[in-house]
């Protein structure tokens, strides 16, 4: 009896594990099979981008600010 259960729960982790694994790799065959046949993927570098992104916003806030004059200053000194 012992010795059934113990094959029972052996084979329910086999069959749990088998599944994870499963679930895991199916849906990134084609990947795994592209990269096992030698194609290299596209560095993915969202860090440049996001940093170029923000050079290109600062540089448009900075061409669109208003320009400050010193004229207010002298006229309130007068």
């Amino acid at each position: 009896m012992v010795a059934a259960f113990s094959v029972l729960v052996f084979v329910g982790a086999f069959l749990a594990a088998v599944g994870v694994i499963g679930a895991t790799v199916v849906p990134q065959r084609r990947r795994i099979a592209r990269l096992a046949s030698g194609h290299i993927e596209p560095a993915f570098a969202p860090l440049s981008q996001l940093a170029s992104a923000e050079r290109r916003i600062a540089v448009r806030r900075w061409a669109s600010a208003p320009v400050q004059t010193d004229a207010p200053r002298f006229r309130a000194a007068a």
